[in-house]
């Protein structure tokens, strides 16, 4: 995940890297992972990124953002095995999270909220944008106000005086304040119930959806829902967009998005590689 400067991985399954490499999109600026659970699947990938990252050195710190549970098993797999013996060549942060806000820059925020699944401290991740106030050009074509650094100085809230004298003020030419764009990524969860207000009016939902309604009890009893659990998810958090991922390989992807879209049509599967844009809904 990018926003302007930022770059997050969530989760590092197997074979991390050698997607990254074969991607294209590089290594840069990406010292920030965010582990949802410390289940081997959502791990194992470190080792080899890490020692991707102890070759290539293409970053100098490196931060894994988790709960306790998992960053326990994240430090003997790393100290214990990768680096067992040697000094870390990076440095090395593991910072474990709880309920609410982790980060904040010029108002966009990352804030992480319970999941239920199997063993403990299990986190989804929510990514919100700040609210803004879109520039009017038609208002400020009418009041006379030119291309260029008197316009910007609008849109950043402060008052100008045009050439003429005439004196502006951002309420002249701003529109209502509108929401900005919000993300959740949920990742493997048991339950929807009681995560439905953190994934509320969400402009995208990322999500699990391991099994197909009719193995609903086998689905419980690993701790993992349906396609149209998810999909139902999105429904009643008036959500925008919901991304499927970790899906068992016993079915097709046709197979879940068709349960998915029945209940929640703008559902996408997501597969390796694929890149995505998520803008506010108007």
């Amino acid at each position: 995940m990018s926003y302007r400067d930022h770059r997050f991985l969530i989760d590092c399954g197997e074979g991390t890297q050698r997607q990254i490499l074969q991607s294209g999109i590089g290594f840069r600026r990406l010292n920030r992972i965010l582990i949802t659970h410390g289940h081997l699947d959502h791990i194992l990938g470190l080792a080899g990124l890490l020692s991707t990252f102890m070759r290539w050195e293409a970053i100098d710190r490196l931060e894994i953002w988790g709960g306790r549970w998992a960053l326990e098993r994240i430090r003997d797999l790393l100290f214990g095995v990768v680096l067992r013996g040697h000094r870390p060549p990076i440095d090395i942060e593991l910072i474990p999270i709880k309920k609410g806000l982790l980060f904040e820059d010029d108002g966009f925020r990352i804030s992480a909220f319970p999941v239920t699944h199997r063993g403990r401290d299990s986190y989804g991740y929510r990514f919100d944008e700040p609210p803004r106030r879109p520039f009017l050009p038609e208002r400020a074509e009418a009041l006379g106000i030119p291309f260029g650094p008197l316009r910007r100085r609008l849109v950043e809230g402060e008052t100008v005086t045009l050439p003429d004298g005439k004196v502006v003020t951002p309420d002249d030419v701003l529109g209502p304040v509108r929401p900005g764009t919000r993300l959740v990524h949920v990742g493997d969860c048991a339950r929807i119930d009681n995560i439905i207000q953190e994934c509320h009016q969400a402009d995208a939902i990322v999500i699990e959806s391991t099994y197909l309604e009719d193995e609903r009890e086998l689905a419980r009893e690993f701790g993992h829902i349906t396609a149209h659990q998810a999909a139902e998810l999105a429904v009643a958090a008036e959500a925008h967009q919901l991304f499927l991922t970790h899906i068992s390989r016993r079915y097709r992807d046709r197979q879940i998005l068709e349960e998915a879209s029945a209940v929640f049509p703008n559902t996408t599967v997501a597969r390796d590689f694929d890149r995505y844009e998520i803008r506010r809904s108007e």
